[in-house]
């Protein structure tokens, strides 16, 4: 059956280019619903519509929800391959398979490009020179991984200036966790060595490690050297009771990654077992969304283009369970990523296929597992919420919640704080912080008026974006917010509006409400002292039991509502504290103290830096780093 598209999709198929490209699929509200590639654009995209309800019921949905077609040509297919990687992280469209966490993952990070490296971890990776390694799912891991490398290798963690000079090393110095390059003890090639071996280790070259361990025992058994002899001892123990827990799994040497996935109602969870020269160093799982109708040879490029864009590390040899069409594309993708050869391949016998099928029984293992957490998690989410639809006595329960909050110390440094509770669960992507623009001094009422007036015209704003877009107006893209436009979270009206406060609070928030003429709202005020509610229209306070699930949502909103406006007030203050700091200071004005602060980042770094050093600073004169220095 042929799906005839309106007259503007089909003006836009018409005139499409037989070029390679992207094209965007767009939805009534101009949102992007769907990202994908072609060899040829115009055979690509019309394919969606000469037989959408002969495909697969996700093509079909998709298809009745575009309104616009846009595309960019590109000269190759790599080049198109690239820009749809993307296009899909940054827009994270509803309609591509997707990986599920929206936050980065953790890497370790070690900070080659400096003369004392650094370990730690980060959750973006940056060319600047420094060496990676994971991802890694879950930070508690990388902490670990830390917490064990720094018993065998004791990188610095300090923000000192190294300079050997230094008269005494710090306390991790003395129980043994550093090597006080900082007082001299251990010179800069020696740090880096050591450094170096760290990471050769997190690449699973185990032997190698060892081997130059044993080596410097050696020498300084050889130099009576006993105290540095007696460290290398004790790390080739640790090393040794690591590389028990490494399992052999493939007499080649080859570094593998082995990828495999198991799904379910959408989900899919990927299982990456990570081999480094025959050994499994480690294996990480990955949940994707999107994948429902979707084939296995869909699920595993989505998966291999996603994951390998911002790997760490890419390997000689990816192993999967089955050839995927793209495979030749990807792998010169993967070239230009890695710089030298990678294979997509299929093992069909042998330890390779082993590894596999073992790949594929994890991840059904712990899709079971993360389906009966997420429905227990969801079930007593929802346990909750619908106890306050109850409660509160409202019609419909309050699937989307908003909760205030004010902070200021003293009416100092004022903000707003907005977080979000979507079924029962924190939706961090949709929290919001605000700086008090209008108000004076510590008036709490005023400044809770301030961050709900701009909340709800946001809301307004982008509704009527929404609606202009929709009745096809000569409308040009500047025209309509660039706020309302990049943000469509705030179009989401919320189902409940919690206020951190009492009766006072509540009349306040009400008043804004209808000078707005925002309507369907349900509002409460929630006391901190007795954890009493109040409601519009109500004499009586509202008190819950204290085991009530209900009340316990409400106290856990509001608390994340005090977290996230207290930690925004701490750092505007220190902020401020800073600046006032080198404001006081003879000489130092606005420019110079931005230009201070942007070439050493802290009070702490300033006063450390030498004469000269302050005097590479733009702008700066002898007389004015002369009273720097003294002042400081």
């Amino acid at each position: 059956m042929k799906f005839q598209p309106s007259p503007e999709i089909q003006t836009i198929l018409d005139t499409l280019p037989t070029n390679p490209g992207v094209y965007l699929m767009k939805d009534e509200r101009a949102e992007i619903i769907y990202v994908g590639k072609a060899i040829n654009l115009r055979n690509r995209v019309r394919s969606y519509f000469h037989a959408p309800y002969g495909q697969d019921a996700k093509v079909w949905r998709l298809v009745e929800r575009i309104r616009n077609i846009e595309f960019i040509v590109t000269e190759t297919e790599l080049e198109a391959l690239v820009l749809e990687c993307n296009l899909i992280k940054k827009y994270k469209p509803h309609f591509n398979i997707r990986l599920k966490d929206d936050k980065r993952y953790p890497y370790i990070k070690v900070t080659w490009q400096e003369p004392f490296p650094q370990v730690y971890v980060t959750r973006r990776m940056d060319n600047d020179g420094a060496r990676y390694f994971g991802p890694f799912t879950a930070v508690w891991a990388v902490h670990e991984t830390l917490d064990t490398l720094r018993k065998i290798f004791p990188y610095l963690t300090c923000d000192r200036e190294i300079t050997g000079r230094d008269k005494r090393a710090c306390l991790y110095y003395d129980i043994g966790l550093c090597l006080a390059p900082c007082i001299g003890v251990t010179a800069r090639d020696e740090y880096r060595a050591m450094i170096d071996r760290l990471c050769q280790f997190l690449q699973g070259k185990t032997e190698e490690v060892t081997a130059a361990m044993r080596v410097k025992l050696d020498e300084a058994v050889a130099k009576l050297e006993f105290e540095r002899a007696a460290r290398y001892r004790d790390q080739l123990q640790a090393l040794a009771r690591v590389a028990e827990h490494q399992k052999v799994v493939s007499m080649a040497t080859v570094d593998q990654d082995v990828i495999a996935f198991a799904r379910d109602d959408g989900n899919a969870c990927v299982q990456v077992f990570f081999v480094r020269g025959g050994k499994l160093l480690g294996r990480e799982f990955f949940v994707l969304e999107g994948t429902e109708d979707e084939n296995t040879d869909q699920v595993l490029s989505s998966f291999v283009k996603q994951f390998y864009d911002e790997a760490a590390y890419v390997p000689p040899e990816i192993l999967l369970p089955e050839n995927i069409e793209e495979a030749q594309i990807i792998e010169s993708w993967l070239r230009n990523q890695r710089g030298q050869t990678t294979l997509l391949k299929v093992p069909r016998q042998d330890q390779g296929r082993e590894l596999v099928e073992m790949a594929e029984e994890n991840a059904r293992a712990t899709l079971t597992s993360l389906k009966a957490q997420w429905l227990a998690d969801e079930n007593r989410q929802m346990g909750a919420v619908a106890e306050l639809q109850d409660a509160l006595g409202l019609e419909n329960p309050p699937l989307r919640m908003e909760c205030y909050d004010i902070s200021n110390t003293q009416g100092t440094n004022s903000v707003g704080a907005m977080v979000v509770f979507e079924r029962g669960a924190a939706k961090k992507s949709d929290y919001r912080k605000f700086k008090i623009k209008t108000v004076e001094g510590a008036d709490d009422f005023a400044s809770l008026q301030e961050i709900l007036r701009r909340r709800f015209k946001r809301l307004i704003e982008v509704k009527d974006d929404a609606a202009t877009r929709g009745r096809g107006d000569a409308v040009t893209e500047k025209a309509i917010s660039k706020k309302a436009k990049a943000d469509e979270s705030w179009s989401r009206m919320p189902d409940l509006v919690i206020i951190d406060g009492g009766k006072g609070q509540l009349h306040a928030a009400e008043q804004v409400l209808r000078e707005l003429t925002i309507e369907g709202v349900n509002l409460i005020s929630l006391a901190k002292q007795h954890d009493e509610i109040f409601m519009p229209h109500r004499p009586e306070s509202l008190r819950l039991a204290k085991s009530s699930e209900a009340l316990k949502l409400l106290q856990r909103i509001r608390d994340e509502a005090h977290r996230f406006g207290i930690t925004y007030h701490r750092s505007l203050r220190a902020k401020r504290g800073l600046v006032s700091q080198l404001d006081a200071i003879p000489g130092i004005g606005p420019r110079r103290r931005r230009a201070l602060l942007t070439r050493f980042g802290s009070l702490e770094k300033i006063r450390d830096a030498s004469l000269a050093e302050l005097l590479t600073v733009a702008g700066m004169t002898r007389g004015a780093a002369q009273k720097l220095k003294d002042n400081l």
